[in-house]
């Protein structure tokens, strides 16, 4: 049996009412089995963002809440619907919108974890008399130094703490995340052991609200894209490209580029211009960055004092593992940082997630959004 802990618990299991935030996926599923079975009183609540069809006229949510229902069912909970589709689109999709037509690539996960799904989301679980919010994400939390901590995942490699680091420790003390302590393959087995209808059902891919569909086709719908032209940093065209929003720093897929010679890959952005500027060679010095500077911070704890320099971890991308960095200045709003080894494909816009070890434990210490980069080795080497 999968136990699951909840560090601040007054009341016996069974006179505690815990909301498990229920996706139609496999991992939330096995979040309501196992509370289920450790004698919790348990609800399924189905979040509804998005109410839009894929362009073969299926509307997401609505086979999503059917796998619910099927769970919810099985297990002989109650469940319900809740309808954020305002909420979404007024705090996450005009951002998101807004992000892409200014040349950036934003990450609306973390906008919706923070806006959503531990804002009116928990506030809603919390209305409605439950004790505790769970959801399936791979992540865990603590109490340690007498603050509630977030803490990694224990599968490293799916690990979501990238994603949650704009929490706040209050919001911890009513929110449980009952599998962030064991790997997926177990959550697939203990699926099975419940007889989910969920337990070969796929990981959701892609853009959180509109699923696995051609992302230019939808994105064109929202925002006016104009084709433009591929350059070197030597200003050299090489070929066409089919909006500038559609590229990142660091990327080699989708470019159209070919020829003789290593492969294409983006090393910046001219968005004045509408131009996209490329190298070949994933080496490319024009990748590489010593350090950058990053705003909007959050902190998950009482990080406010923190002694600098401080020596951490950081990641700047989610499937990154994590890099050595030191925290040198904290001054009007923007921290600079200092890698130990230099960072590829550094993106503005993109949050940077700083993590440090506390009694042996992960711990994420917060997080900020990339605001500039250092010099490139490319561009030092012309300095020489």
């Amino acid at each position: 049996m999968t136990t699951v802990n909840i560090s601040n618990q007054t009341k016996s299991n069974e006179d505690t009412t815990i909301i498990v935030g229920m996706s139609g996926g496999v991992d939330s599923s096995v979040c309501a089995a196992v509370l289920k079975e450790q004698g919790y009183n348990v609800i399924g609540m189905f979040m509804k963002n998005w109410e839009e069809e894929d362009e073969n006229g299926v509307c997401q949510s609505s086979k999503e809440y059917a796998d619910v229902i099927s769970v919810c069912e099985k297990l002989d909970i109650p469940y319900y619907s809740v309808d954020f589709v305002k909420e979404y689109r007024d705090n996450v999709f005009k951002y998101f919108l807004e992000e892409y037509e200014a040349g950036f690539t934003p990450n609306p996960d973390i906008l919706c974890n923070r806006e959503i799904k531990f804002k009116v989301f928990l506030n809603k679980a919390l209305e409605l008399g439950a004790d505790y919010l769970a959801t399936g994400h791979y992540c865990q939390n603590k109490v340690i130094g007498g603050e509630n901590r977030l803490i990694k995942g224990n599968d490293p490699g799916k690990d979501q703490t990238y994603f949650l680091y704009t929490m706040k420790k209050e919001k911890l003390d009513n929110v449980i995340f009952p599998i962030g302590h064991i790997p997926k393959s177990e959550v697939r087995i203990l699926a099975e052991k419940f007889d989910l209808s969920t337990k070969h059902k796929k990981d959701s891919t892609g853009i959180c609200f509109i699923g696995e569909r051609n992302f230019k086709n939808f994105l064109s719908n929202y925002i006016h894209i104009k084709p433009g032209k591929f350059e070197t940093l030597d200003g050299v065209v090489v070929g066409d490209h089919t909006g500038s929003a559609y590229y990142t720093i660091g990327q080699r897929k989708g470019l159209g580029l070919g020829g003789p010679g290593a492969p294409w890959f983006v090393v910046g952005k001219d968005t004045d211009r509408n131009v996209v500027i490329v190298e070949r060679g994933e080496d490319h010095p024009a990748l590489f960055f010593d350090e950058l500077w990053a705003n909007e911070i959050s902190w998950v704890g009482n990080e406010l004092d923190l002694p600098l320099p401080l020596k951490c971890k950081a990641k700047i991308r989610y499937r990154q593992g994590d890099q050595d960095c030191t925290i040198t200045e904290i001054k009007d709003g923007t921290l600079h940082v200092e890698f130990a080894q230099a960072q590829r494909a550094v993106a503005l816009r993109q949050s940077i997630v700083f993590y440090i070890d506390m009694e042996g434990e992960e711990v994420c210490l917060g997080g900020a959004m990339i605001s500039k980069a250092g010099k490139s080795h490319y561009e030092k080497s012309l300095d020489l």
